[in-house]
C-alpha cells in the first residue's frame, strides 16, 4: 500500500497510487482524489481513465488536474476549487512522489488565505520543501 501523508485536517498526498489504494483511501474518511500526474509520466503507470472508472465504481469525486513542468494559474485555480468543494470529506492529491501535489496544495492553500508559516510547517511535517514554490507564497 501506499503511504498517505497528512498535510492538514482535510489533506493528503501520497506518490503514485494503485487501484487498491483507492478502497483504503476511503477507509480514511477521503472523498475527493486529485491526479496530478499527466499520462504516460511513466512506463506502467496507471492512465487517469482507469484511476476514474475505479475512483467513480468507489463513490469517489475524482479530479485529473496534470503539471508536467511547473504549474500555472490554471492547475493552481483547480486545486482551489477542489479544496472548497472537498466539503467534510478529505482529499488525497498524488503524483509521482507526492512533491507536486504538496506544492499545489500549498500554493492553493495561499491562495486561500492560509498563513505561510503554517503551510510551511504542514509540508515540512509531511517531509516536503517548499523552496520551488516560495515566490508563490
Amino acid at each position: 500500500m501506499t503511504e498517505f501523508k497528512p498535510l492538514d485536517d482535510k489533506t493528503l498526498v501520497a506518490g503514485q497510487i494503485s487501484l487498491a489504494d483507492l478502497a483504503e483511501a476511503k477507509r480514511y474518511g477521503v472523498t475527493m482524489v486529485i491526479n496530478n500526474r499527466p499520462d504516460g509520466e511513466d512506463a506502467g503507470q496507471l492512465t487517469s481513465a482507469e484511476l476514474e472508472a475505479e475512483a467513480d465504481r468507489l463513490g469517489l469525486d475524482y479530479r485529473h488536474i496534470p503539471i508536467a513542468r511547473g504549474m500555472g494559474p490554471s492547475q493552481i485555480e483547480e486545486m482551489v476549487s477542489a479544496m472548497s468543494e472537498v466539503g467534510d470529506g478529505k482529499m488525497l492529491a498524488f503524483c509521482r512522489s507526492g512533491m507536486r501535489s504538496t506544492l499545489a496544495w500549498a500554493v492553493a492553500c495561499r491562495e486561500n488565505g492560509v498563513p505561510r508559516e503554517d503551510v510551511e510547517r504542514c509540508a515540512e511535517q509531511a517531509g516536503y520543501s517548499l523552496g520551488a514554490v516560495e515566490h508563490l507564497l
